[in-house]
C-alpha cells in the first residue's frame, strides 16, 4: 500500500500539472487496473481540495467515499461519475481504433 506522503506528493504533483493526471488516468483505464485507478482517484481528489470536499460536491458520505477511492473499493458507476463532475471530469468511450468498425456503425 502507498504511503500518505507519497498520496500527498502525488497530489501536489497533480495539482501543478492536471495534464499528467489525465495521461496517467488514461493509462490505468487502458490497462484496466482498478485498484491503480482508485488510488490515482484518491491522490486526484485530495488535489483537488480534499476528500471531504470532493464528497459534499459528489453528494456523497465522505467516509464511504474514503471507502470507495480505497484499493479495494467498487464504486457503482453512478457513484464514479459524480466523483469525477466533482472534480470537472467525465468518463468518455472512445474507439481503439482511428475508425469505428462497419460493425459498430
Amino acid at each position: 500500500m502507498r504511503s500518505k506522503p507519497h498520496d500527498m506528493a502525488m497530489a501536489e504533483l497533480y495539482r501543478s500539472d492536471p495534464a499528467l493526471a489525465l495521461d496517467v488516468i488514461n493509462g490505468i483505464l487502458e490497462d484496466g487496473n482498478q485498484a491503480e485507478l482508485l488510488v490515482v482517484l484518491r491522490q486526484l481528489a485530495q488535489a483537488a481540495g480534499g476528500v471531504q470536499a470532493v464528497a459534499e460536491q459528489a453528494h456523497l458520505n465522505p467516509t464511504q467515499l474514503y471507502r470507495t477511492l480505497s484499493p479495494n473499493g467498487n464504486p457503482a458507476l453512478s457513484s464514479l461519475t459524480a466523483i469525477l463532475k466533482a472534480m470537472g471530469l467525465r468518463l468518455a468511450v472512445r474507439p481503439l481504433e482511428t475508425e469505428i468498425p462497419a460493425h459498430m456503425a
